[in-house]
Parts: structure tokens; sequence; C-alpha cells
């Protein structure tokens, strides 16, 4: 073939790739209802490295999928900080450590199945992920214990558990640091006190305001990290869902679609919180259930499935923690 020949099929096919390229762009655009001014082309440059590796993954023998979704015109770096949101260093010596007890461990558990975990929700461009878990094992233990799912407000702590509490608003936080402001308040429901997704250092905390108080003051009376240790954590969950963290800022995180993440495309550099709310086993691979709180859309159902034996994504090494409750007249939930 002559050389001129070639290099005219090679332009050819570079200018179709491109065009397909911007219809696919636009398509995105369209779907997600974008809206970039003058930063049209750099978002466009970042969907186009993330469609391809999109394309790389899913023609690989992974175990798992990944898809365009409403954040694939991002860098991992840019939404971790838009929708992350884990921020500082629990005090593991402050409080009890569950360690495994040597009893038998069932092969699953999924919280959800059995009505313990509310919706999947929302946090939006806000770094309070750890509002969102804290709020998870919260409601899962109260579920738990007295029999009602009540979803929680994580608006008000974002308002109200913020810097005397450790925790920075929209600016990240701890669980431990929420759980240390429900330990001395009532919590307010979603319904009384809805989320906005939005927090300054003006930001008045309104739970006073709440007419019922989904939770009084005093049902969380203690909370307990998990040791780092598999067994442990799968003994955490035979009792209630727990509170764990991870690394999202990866290309396998953020575009997840569905199936057992897994390999070395998840580090253990903890940048967001989530909720474990099982585990099982999937044509002989072990996994973790997790909830995000980045809407349905994303992932399984907003659901994420990760593997087990080799604390992929740093799930143990938050450490994981959940809240021990006690209602009027019911025990404590606790090992």
């Amino acid at each position: 073939m002559p050389a001129l020949y070639k290099g005219l099929v090679g332009s050819l096919l570079v200018a179709s790739q491109a065009q397909s390229l911007d219809e696919d762009f636009k398509t995105f655009v369209h779907t997600f209802n974008k809206d970039y001014g003058w930063e049209y082309n750099n978002r466009e440059a970042v969907f186009a490295a993330n469609k391809a590796v999109v394309e790389r993954v899913n023609a690989a023998d992974t175990g798992y999928k990944l898809a365009i979704n409403e954040f694939a015109d991002l860098t991992g770096a840019e939404f971790a900080t838009m929708y992350g949101g884990l921020a500082g260093k629990p005090n593991i010596t402050s409080m009890g450590m569950h360690q495994y007890g040597g009893a038998a461990l069932p092969d699953s558990v999924d919280w959800v199945a059995k009505g313990a975990v509310t919706p999947v929700k929302n946090q939006a461009q806000c770094g309070s992920c750890w509002a969102f878990s804290s709020t998870g094992a919260l409601e899962g233990a109260w579920q738990i214990a007295t029999g009602k799912l009540v979803s929680l407000s994580e608006q008000q702590l974002v308002d109200c558990a913020k810097f005397r509490w450790g925790n920075n608003a929209c600016g990240g936080g701890l669980q431990p640091h929420a759980f240390n402001y429900i330990k001395q308040a009532a919590m307010c429901s979603e319904d009384e006190y809805a989320y906005t997704g939005t927090n300054s250092l003006f930001t008045p905390c309104k739970a006073s305001k709440c007419a019922n108080p989904a939770l009084q003051k005093g049902a969380l009376t203690a909370y307990k990290y998990v040791d780092k240790s598999e067994q442990a954590l799968m003994e955490a969950i035979m009792q209630q869902p727990v509170a764990v963290s991870l690394e999202a800022d990866q290309d396998v995180f953020h575009l997840y679609k569905s199936g057992i993440v897994q390999g070395d495309g998840c580090g253990n550099t903890l940048d967001h919180a989530v909720l474990a709310v099982g585990y099982g086993t999937d044509a002989g691979k072990k996994y973790w259930k997790v909830k995000n709180s980045w809407t349905t859309k994303w992932g399984e159902d907003g659901y994420v499935r990760i593997i087990r034996g080799s604390d992929e994504c740093g799930i143990l090494n938050g450490p994981p923690v959940y809240p021990v409750v006690k209602a009027s007249g019911v025990a404590e939930i606790q090992v």
C-alpha cells in the first residue's frame, strides 16, 4: 500500500474517531444536563480520557464493569474533592475495639434484604460522605434494636456537628466525630431537617426546631472501632451495618457500574466514607456489599461490591466503626 494512501486512510480514521468522540460527548452533555461555558473543551478532554479507561477495562477480564456516568467529565482527583469528604484521623484509643470473638460466621449477610437500610441517598457536590456513612450506620442499628427504620438527617450533622466536633461540614469529616455529637444530641428525621448539600461558616444549627426528633438524646450510647481483620469486620456486619472508609479517587470507583471490584485499580489512601451492609459470595468470589451516597444511578443501584480477602480499596483501614444504641426497654446492640 503506497505511503500516501496509508496516510490518507489514517487521517480519515482519526477524523472519524474525533467525530465519534464529539458526538458521544454531546450526548453525555445532553443526558446529564451539563453546562460548561468556556471550559467545554477541557471537560471534553477529561471525558475522552475516561471513555478510554471504560473501554479498556470493559474489554479485559477484570470481574467488574465501568460505565460513562454523570462523573465521567471529572478526573479522579476532582471527583474525590467534590464527592468524597473523609478528613482527619480518629482517636482509636478512645473507644472500645471489636475483635473477632471466634463465633461461627454465616456465609452471607444482607441488611438491605433484612430491611435495616434506608434507600440510597445523594450527597451531591458536598464533601459530606462522613455524615451519610454515620446516619446509615445509626439507621441500621436503630432498626435492629426497635424494628423501626427511620431516615436520619445528614444536614443536621453538616450544620451542627462541625468545627467544635472536628468536622468541616461540606469540607469533610469523620464518622466517630459525628457519633460524638450524636451522643449528646437528639437526631432529626430527614423529613424534618432536609438535606441541602450546602453549608457555610455562618449556617446555623436548626436541630432545635425539630418538633418530633427521630432519635432522642441518649439513644446512641457509644461506638466501637473494628479490628483491622476480615473476620472481625464480618462478625461486626453480622450484628449490624458498619461505617467504613475507602479510596474512591481511582477510575475503578468513580466510573464503577457493576461486578466485584478487585485487582490493583483501587488503592488504600482513604478519602471516602460509606456503609458496609453485608457480604457474600458470587461465582466463588467473596465480596463486601457497600452502600454509597451518589444516587441509584451510580453502580449497582447505588451499591458496590468489593472483593474480600485483600483489603481492597482500604476497607479494613479506617478503621471500621459502628454505633451502640439503646432504646427504652431494649438491650444495647453490641458484641
